[in-house]
């Protein structure tokens, strides 16, 4: 393992590719290229004597054949694949620029080129690349020194899912969330945080959560009603929207709309997205599905006109005045007793 810096002074472990792994991925990504140059230069040698062309211009014509494949295959596949060539794509390996950001034409090109004409040229008798990268802590040959890259191994054993919950306090926060402008490369990143946690060190896990709520929170609304520690955020978005995609697959049929349209439950089998909560549906014919607990039924009031008292009735009887109207709990003068 190692560790890189990046700008925001966030220290990353990373491992180091070394030199039998890089070696290996070159020759492969040698192969392809030796297989593809035969068949170029044999479909160019053929049309050269077909044309009775002379011998510098067919020189001329090789080895700008032979750059192209060699160099433009690098730059081209490095900068479109953000540092991976077919070689390294095999073996899971990636350049990436010091700080760990993704590489650019530039840095191709550089490392290309200094691949080319100094680290591995023919007319060293020794290649320098391979002895700056045995030297070198990093691994590094002369190309990524200048083009200031290192080679990283991006495959790894693959993370358990992190335990995702929502407090209880916060669950109305949580529905009421506005998930739809959070992409999936950013919630997979606050993920892996989540499940490596414990792994990171102190003096970086910190600063790499507060960066991450801070973009999460500009993509989301609305602000949490109390503060939250960056972990606790990120856990609680991630579960209101991992339990929003579950209950969108697990829907089975049409949806109806309207004020009668049935309630949409999880099929048997799925479990709840909040270790400590229930999903249960209530009772009622109107009573909406809770997925973070139980609702109290709606009250169906009883038919009839008098199943509910008055709520000011008054117990004593109401005499007849003589004017003919009944007054509850008064004389026949009119007076309240």
């Amino acid at each position: 393992m190692s560790q890189l810096v990046t700008g925001e002074a966030v220290v990353l472990q990373v491992r180091i590719a070394r030199m039998p792994t890089r070696a290996l991925a070159c020759a492969i990504d040698m192969l392809l290229q030796g297989i593809v140059l035969v068949v170029l230069i044999s479909l160019l040698a053929g049309f050269l004597i077909g044309g009775q062309a002379s011998e510098a211009l067919a020189a001329a014509l090789i080895f700008i054949v032979v750059l192209l494949v060699v160099v433009g295959y690098r730059v081209v596949m490095e900068t479109l694949t953000r540092g991976r060539t077919l070689g390294k794509m095999v073996l899971g390996l990636k350049v990436v620029r010091d700080d760990g950001s993704s590489i650019r034409f530039r840095h191709a090109l550089v490392r290309t080129l200094l691949w080319f004409f100094v680290d591995f040229a023919p007319w060293f008798a020794a290649s320098p690349g391979i002895v700056a990268s045995l030297m070198n802590k990093q691994g590094k040959r002369f190309g990524d020194m200048v083009a200031g890259t290192v080679v990283i191994r991006e495959r790894h054993q693959p993370m358990a899912s992190p335990p995702l919950f929502v407090p209880g306090h916060l669950v109305q926060w949580a529905q009421s969330l506005e998930l739809s402008r959070l992409s999936d490369d950013l919630a997979n990143t606050s993920r892996d945080y989540l499940a490596r946690y414990t792994e990171l060190q102190p003096n970086a896990r910190t600063p790499l959560g507060d960066a991450l709520a801070s973009r999460v929170a500009t993509v989301t609304a609305p602000t949490p009603p109390v503060p939250l520690i960056a972990p606790a955020y990120l856990s609680a978005v991630l579960a209101e929207r991992r339990r929003r995609e579950l209950n969108r697959l697990a829907t089975q049929g049409p949806i109806h709309t309207g004020p009668f349209a049935p309630p949409i439950a999880l099929p048997a089998g799925v479990p709840s997205q909040y270790a400590a909560l229930t999903y249960t549906i209530p009772p009622g014919p109107f009573a909406p599905p809770s997925p973070y607990g139980v609702q109290p039924p709606t009250p169906v009031p009883t038919p009839g006109p008098f199943a509910v008292p008055p709520p000011y009735a008054d117990p004593r009887p109401a005499t007849v005045n003589p004017q003919g109207w009944a007054t509850p709990g008064s004389n026949e003068s009119g007076q309240w007793s």
